[in-house]
Protein backbone atom coordinates (compact mmCIF):
# COMPACT_ATOMS: atom_id res chain seq x y z
CA UNK A 1 0.00 0.00 0.00
CA UNK A 2 1.25 3.39 -1.11
CA UNK A 3 1.58 5.69 2.29
CA UNK A 4 0.81 9.47 2.74
CA UNK A 5 4.29 10.58 1.80
CA UNK A 6 4.33 8.84 -1.08
CA UNK A 7 1.08 9.61 -2.95
CA UNK A 8 1.90 13.39 -1.53
CA UNK A 9 5.48 13.69 -3.81
CA UNK A 10 3.50 11.72 -6.45
CA UNK A 11 0.91 14.60 -6.47
CA UNK A 12 3.67 16.78 -6.43
CA UNK A 13 4.88 15.63 -9.56
CA UNK A 14 1.76 16.10 -11.26
CA UNK A 15 3.04 19.48 -10.34
CA UNK A 16 6.13 19.57 -11.35
CA UNK A 17 4.92 18.30 -15.04
CA UNK A 18 2.26 20.46 -15.76
CA UNK A 19 4.71 22.95 -14.49
CA UNK A 20 7.21 21.57 -16.90
CA UNK A 21 4.54 21.78 -19.81
CA UNK A 22 3.76 25.98 -19.27
CA UNK A 23 7.23 25.93 -19.09
CA UNK A 24 8.26 24.81 -22.20
CA UNK A 25 4.93 26.75 -23.68
CA UNK A 26 6.63 29.93 -22.57
CA UNK A 27 9.74 29.02 -24.73
CA UNK A 28 7.42 27.71 -27.74
CA UNK A 29 5.71 31.32 -27.40
CA UNK A 30 9.80 32.86 -27.33
CA UNK A 31 11.10 31.02 -30.26
CA UNK A 32 7.40 31.90 -32.36
CA UNK A 33 8.10 35.58 -31.50
CA UNK A 34 11.55 35.04 -33.28
CA UNK A 35 10.28 33.62 -36.00
CA UNK A 36 11.99 30.40 -35.52
CA UNK A 37 8.95 27.91 -36.46
CA UNK A 38 10.95 24.45 -35.74
CA UNK A 39 12.74 26.14 -32.45
CA UNK A 40 8.45 26.67 -31.57
CA UNK A 41 7.78 23.35 -32.62
CA UNK A 42 10.16 21.25 -30.47
CA UNK A 43 9.38 23.14 -27.51
CA UNK A 44 5.55 22.81 -28.13
CA UNK A 45 5.89 18.95 -29.04
CA UNK A 46 7.87 18.91 -25.39
CA UNK A 47 4.69 20.75 -23.28
CA UNK A 48 2.44 17.91 -24.79
CA UNK A 49 5.09 14.74 -23.65
CA UNK A 50 5.17 16.84 -20.18
CA UNK A 51 1.51 16.93 -19.82
CA UNK A 52 1.62 13.57 -21.32
CA UNK A 53 3.88 12.87 -18.13
CA UNK A 54 1.35 14.63 -15.47
CA UNK A 55 -1.64 12.29 -16.41
CA UNK A 56 0.84 9.29 -16.46
CA UNK A 57 1.07 10.35 -12.53
CA UNK A 58 -2.76 11.47 -12.59
CA UNK A 59 -3.63 7.86 -13.88
CA UNK A 60 -1.14 6.15 -11.37
CA UNK A 61 -2.31 7.74 -8.43
CA UNK A 62 -5.98 7.41 -9.08
CA UNK A 63 -5.27 3.84 -9.62
CA UNK A 64 -3.56 2.66 -7.03
CA UNK A 65 -6.82 4.48 -4.55
CA UNK A 66 -5.36 7.79 -3.99
CA UNK A 67 -6.82 10.94 -4.60
CA UNK A 68 -5.11 13.59 -6.99
CA UNK A 69 -4.92 16.65 -5.64
CA UNK A 70 -4.01 19.53 -8.08
CA UNK A 71 -1.74 22.70 -7.12
CA UNK A 72 -1.34 26.04 -7.92
CA UNK A 73 1.44 26.31 -10.92
CA UNK A 74 4.34 28.95 -10.79
CA UNK A 75 4.92 30.79 -13.51
CA UNK A 76 7.83 30.21 -16.11
CA UNK A 77 9.82 32.73 -17.39
CA UNK A 78 8.76 34.22 -21.07
CA UNK A 79 12.07 36.08 -21.52
CA UNK A 80 15.28 34.36 -23.62
CA UNK A 81 18.73 35.76 -24.62
CA UNK A 82 18.90 33.39 -27.51
CA UNK A 83 18.11 29.82 -28.83
CA UNK A 84 21.10 28.69 -26.84
CA UNK A 85 19.79 30.44 -23.51
CA UNK A 86 16.61 28.30 -23.89
CA UNK A 87 17.53 25.17 -24.52
CA UNK A 88 20.49 25.39 -21.78
CA UNK A 89 17.72 26.51 -19.29
CA UNK A 90 15.75 23.62 -20.70
CA UNK A 91 18.76 21.05 -19.79
CA UNK A 92 18.84 22.70 -16.05
CA UNK A 93 15.22 21.56 -15.80
CA UNK A 94 15.27 18.41 -17.05
CA UNK A 95 18.06 17.74 -14.60
CA UNK A 96 16.00 18.99 -11.88
CA UNK A 97 12.90 16.73 -13.33
CA UNK A 98 15.55 13.47 -12.94
CA UNK A 99 16.33 14.71 -9.25
CA UNK A 100 12.55 14.92 -8.30
CA UNK A 101 12.28 11.31 -10.59
CA UNK A 102 14.98 10.01 -8.10
CA UNK A 103 13.34 11.07 -5.19
CA UNK A 104 10.17 9.59 -6.18
CA UNK A 105 12.60 6.31 -6.64
CA UNK A 106 14.36 6.60 -3.05
CA UNK A 107 11.02 6.80 -1.43
CA UNK A 108 9.23 4.10 -3.12
CA UNK A 109 12.63 1.76 -2.26
CA UNK A 110 13.23 2.71 1.35
CA UNK A 111 8.72 1.51 1.19
CA UNK A 112 9.12 -1.58 -0.73
CA UNK A 113 6.23 -0.25 -3.03
CA UNK A 114 7.25 -2.45 -5.66
CA UNK A 115 4.51 -1.62 -8.31
CA UNK A 116 5.71 2.28 -7.82
CA UNK A 117 9.15 1.68 -8.61
CA UNK A 118 8.10 -0.74 -11.64
CA UNK A 119 6.10 2.19 -12.76
CA UNK A 120 8.70 4.96 -11.80
CA UNK A 121 11.04 2.57 -13.59
CA UNK A 122 9.99 3.94 -17.23
CA UNK A 123 10.20 7.47 -16.13
CA UNK A 124 13.88 7.20 -15.23
CA UNK A 125 14.58 5.51 -18.72
CA UNK A 126 12.57 8.42 -20.22
CA UNK A 127 14.57 10.85 -18.29
CA UNK A 128 18.10 9.86 -19.64
CA UNK A 129 16.20 10.79 -23.25
CA UNK A 130 15.29 14.04 -22.31
CA UNK A 131 18.55 15.19 -20.76
CA UNK A 132 20.29 13.58 -23.83
CA UNK A 133 18.27 15.36 -26.59
CA UNK A 134 18.76 18.87 -24.91
CA UNK A 135 22.45 17.89 -24.36
CA UNK A 136 22.70 17.38 -27.97
CA UNK A 137 20.96 20.34 -29.02
CA UNK A 138 22.97 22.54 -26.42
CA UNK A 139 25.92 20.68 -29.10
CA UNK A 140 24.62 21.60 -32.08
CA UNK A 141 23.66 25.35 -30.97
CA UNK A 142 27.53 25.88 -29.29
CA UNK A 143 29.35 24.53 -32.93
CA UNK A 144 25.96 27.63 -35.09
CA UNK A 145 27.34 30.15 -33.16
CA UNK A 146 26.59 32.76 -35.31
CA UNK A 147 25.89 31.09 -38.33
CA UNK A 148 22.63 32.08 -39.73
CA UNK A 149 22.04 29.19 -41.92
CA UNK A 150 22.95 26.69 -39.79
CA UNK A 151 20.58 27.93 -37.36
CA UNK A 152 17.35 27.60 -40.27
CA UNK A 153 19.12 24.33 -40.93
CA UNK A 154 18.64 23.41 -37.45
CA UNK A 155 14.79 25.29 -37.40
CA UNK A 156 13.96 22.96 -40.27
CA UNK A 157 15.06 19.95 -38.88
CA UNK A 158 13.23 20.49 -34.86
CA UNK A 159 10.17 21.51 -37.29
CA UNK A 160 9.73 17.98 -38.40
CA UNK A 161 9.62 16.84 -34.46
CA UNK A 162 6.30 15.36 -33.77
CA UNK A 163 4.81 13.44 -30.23
CA UNK A 164 3.03 10.15 -30.23
CA UNK A 165 2.47 8.93 -27.31
CA UNK A 166 4.07 5.85 -26.29
CA UNK A 167 1.65 2.83 -26.86
CA UNK A 168 3.71 0.65 -23.75
CA UNK A 169 4.79 2.80 -21.59
CA UNK A 170 5.17 0.00 -19.06
CA UNK A 171 9.09 -1.05 -20.55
Amino acid sequence: MISKKLFSELNDQVKYELFSSNFYLAMAAYCASEDLNGFSNFFRVQAEEEKFHAMKFFDYIIERNGRVKIAALDQPDNDYRSMLDAFQRGYVHEQFVTKRIYGLMDIAMDEREHATISFLKWFIDEQVEEESTFNSIIKKLERIGNDTNALYMLDAELAQRVFTPPTDTNQ
